[in-house]
């Protein structure tokens, strides 16, 4: 019970800090990031560039990217989601009217942090470089999902937890799967 209610503070705080120290500039930067990213956008557009300058390398990076993006789309969105019916950090918390254009589905977990991190994560062993291009705007999509008032701190590191669980899985899994049956 305790393990609780240390979240709950530590969501309440860290939502209440990021949202009133991050200042108007790197907000609307945050975004103007988040929004390319909205309906995997971002995500999807990185693939065909990945896909299209980076031969077999860029493929088997896009396709790894995408496939771990589905998954955690699927897991976060799809799944926990219906599970974890919890409301949306108090507008109260944000000085700012961010808080007002926001989804009405559950705050668990970060679906936009989970595809982030599961197309970033995926691609990065393949092609390090694009991945590490990748993290960039991954991180500023977490971030600001908790300064725009969307999510609690907490329903992003969840959300994080399943992109980088969908990116293991979709990296590992046709070789565990061979392994397994060969």
């Amino acid at each position: 019970m305790r393990l609780l209610t240390g979240v709950r503070d530590a969501d309440r705080s860290l939502s209440k800090q990021a949202a009133s120290r991050i200042p108007p500039g790197v907000g609307k930067v945050l975004s103007a990031v988040e929004e390319s990213a909205e309906s995997t956008k971002l995500w999807c557009g990185a693939a065909a560039v990945m896909a299209w300058l980076g031969g077999w390398r860029g493929r088997k990076a896009a396709g790894a990217g995408l496939g771990a993006l589905v998954m955690a789309q699927l897991v976060s969105n799809g799944l926990c989601k219906q599970l974890a019916d919890r409301p949306r950090p108090p507008k109260k918390w944000f000085p700012h009217d961010e808080a007002d254009d926001r989804p009405d589905s559950s705050s668990f977990p970060s679906g936009h942090t989970a595809a982030a991190v599961a197309f970033t994560a995926a691609v990065a062993p393949t092609w390090p470089a694009a991945g590490a291009a990748c993290a960039a705007p991954a991180a500023m999509v977490a971030l600001e999902r908790v300064q725009s008032g969307a999510h609690y701190p907490s329903d992003v590191a969840a959300g994080a937890a399943i992109g980088l669980a969908s990116a293991w899985l979709t990296c590992n899994a046709p070789r565990l799967i061979m392994r397994h049956w060969l």
